[in-house]
């Protein structure tokens, strides 16, 4: 709020910044972003965008001046990879946040605006791929290299009942049994979370599920390996062909 009203009686968080407030990416620090209808210098602490925004890309959130959930995915497109941009709009779909202009709304507005290639390519994926939504960035890494090794999409953060019991997995390839779970430390990295996940592994490979971890290490190091050991576990079945 401090940064908007620094920039003007009509500047709005947007970019990563409006990302972060809507709750769709994180905050990895560093200045404020801002967008105002007139050019204005930046400072240490706020990055400002020049562009006059329609009425109905604005909005407010928490009492905060902010681009709307579409213009702000939009926005990010322009400087984000199509991974990211799909996980942002996974994001959206899974905390529900609507809008009365649709993202597809925004591509045919601004058909030739740096960012409305790569937004149309997320929404083709994610038109064609299994539904789901990322937690990490190992998850945006996982996703990537499957993409690079042309292996099938899981379903993203999954729920699997056993019995009574529901767990919720990382990745999850329906009907052929396979689970993966990805080893990084935003939500493996203490000792309680580490008996946890192996208590839950030992019950999901007593109902027949195949329990496989990968960290983010191994995708970097061993990434030929992993490749060909998931081609192995995943394309033999019928079910799935490679994407």
């Amino acid at each position: 709020m401090a940064a908007v009203l620094a920039s003007g009686p009509v500047a709005v968080l947007s970019h990563f910044s409006a990302a972060a407030l809507w709750g769709v990416r994180s905050h990895s620090g560093g200045r404020i972003d801002v967008t105002v209808p007139h050019r204005s210098r930046s400072s240490a602490t706020i990055n400002r965008h020049t562009t006059a925004l329609p009425a109905d890309e604005r909005t407010v959130e928490s009492d905060v001046p902010v681009t709307t959930v579409p213009r702000t995915i939009f926005d990010l497109a322009a400087t984000s990879s199509v991974d990211q941009v799909e996980s942002a709009i996974r994001q959206v779909e899974y905390r529900r946040l609507y809008d009365r202009l649709s993202l597809v709304d925004m591509i045919n507005r601004y058909p030739r605006r740096r960012g409305a290639g790569r937004l149309r390519m997320a929404l083709s994926r994610i038109e064609k791929l299994p539904t789901g939504y990322t937690r990490s960035r190992l998850e945006e890494r996982f996703l990537s290299f499957l993409r690079r090794y042309q292996l099938p999409r899981p379903r993203l953060n999954d729920w699997i009942v056993v019995g009574e019991r529901r767990f919720q997995v990382d990745c999850h390839w329906p009907g052929i049994g396979q689970v993966v779970e990805l080893d990084g430390w935003e939500a493996h990295g203490t000792r309680s979370a580490f008996r946890e996940d192996r208590a839950r592994d030992r019950v999901l490979r007593t109902a027949g599920y195949a329990v496989t971890r990968i960290s983010w290490a191994q995708l970097d190091d061993e990434s030929e390996a992993v490749a060909s050991d998931l081609r192995k576990l995943l394309l033999p079945h019928p079910n799935y062909r490679r994407t």
